[in-house]
């Protein structure tokens, strides 16, 4: 396949997404799943003791500040996706305007971040990493925020784990996904617009804490 940042972008328009067997592949091969994990921006679950991390003010919040990094963040495990060839293009994404990412600080250290692609009113959740405790549960408290302030109506996470789950995340058939895709395509998203905000309203528009 031979990959360009713009049929990355045609890609995602249509519902399907880039994927390498691993790190050390050079071939890359388009996913598009029976079943499709999505978190509702309505419907994200922030935990008590997650609340109390995040009142606490021990993360400091960025976006876009690092992307290199972040990507790299979640391609630093034994087993990744994100082949050299897919991590060019995310970065020349990047450069483009159409891939950002949410980082997660602690005293001046990248421990936890998020990123993915925004098109239109959609954004596609790409890969996370954490590297102290919650860290990337808070990545996605605040990027949730953002992605609501800023218009969004779709945030795809392609598959639903079990820590997905936990957080609010939802699977949804393939007709479904794509309905509310070619919604979201109608939209103008704003992902950098938003200002971080306090603490205490990333927690107060959770639906639910348990």
């Amino acid at each position: 396949m031979n990959l360009t940042p713009e049929l990355l972008l045609q890609g995602y328009a249509m519902g399907i997404f880039p994927m390498a067997e691993h790190r050390d592949d050079p071939e890359v091969f388009w996913v598009d799943p029976k079943r499709r994990g999505i978190i509702p921006l309505d419907g994200f679950r922030i935990s008590r003791s997650l609340a109390r991390r995040i009142r606490r003010g021990e993360f400091d919040i960025a976006i876009d500040r690092d992307f290199d990094a972040v990507v790299d963040g979640c391609a630093d495990r034994a087993e990744t996706w994100i082949n050299a060839e897919i991590r060019d293009h995310y970065l020349a994404l990047h450069r483009m305007g159409h891939a950002h990412s949410l980082e997660v600080r602690a005293d001046g250290l990248l421990v936890g971040g998020v990123y993915g692609v925004a098109l239109g009113g959609a954004f596609f959740g790409e890969s996370m990493f954490s590297r102290r405790t919650d860290a990337s549960k808070v990545a996605l408290a605040y990027l949730v925020h953002r992605l609501a302030q800023g218009g969004f109506t779709l945030f795809d996470t392609q598959f639903l784990t079990t820590h997905l789950a936990s957080l609010g995340g939802v699977e949804i058939s393939r007709g479904q996904y794509r309905a509310l895709l070619s919604e979201a395509l109608t939209r103008d998203g704003d992902f950098t617009g938003p200002a971080t905000p306090p603490a205490q309203e990333v927690i107060q528009r959770s639906t639910q804490i348990s």
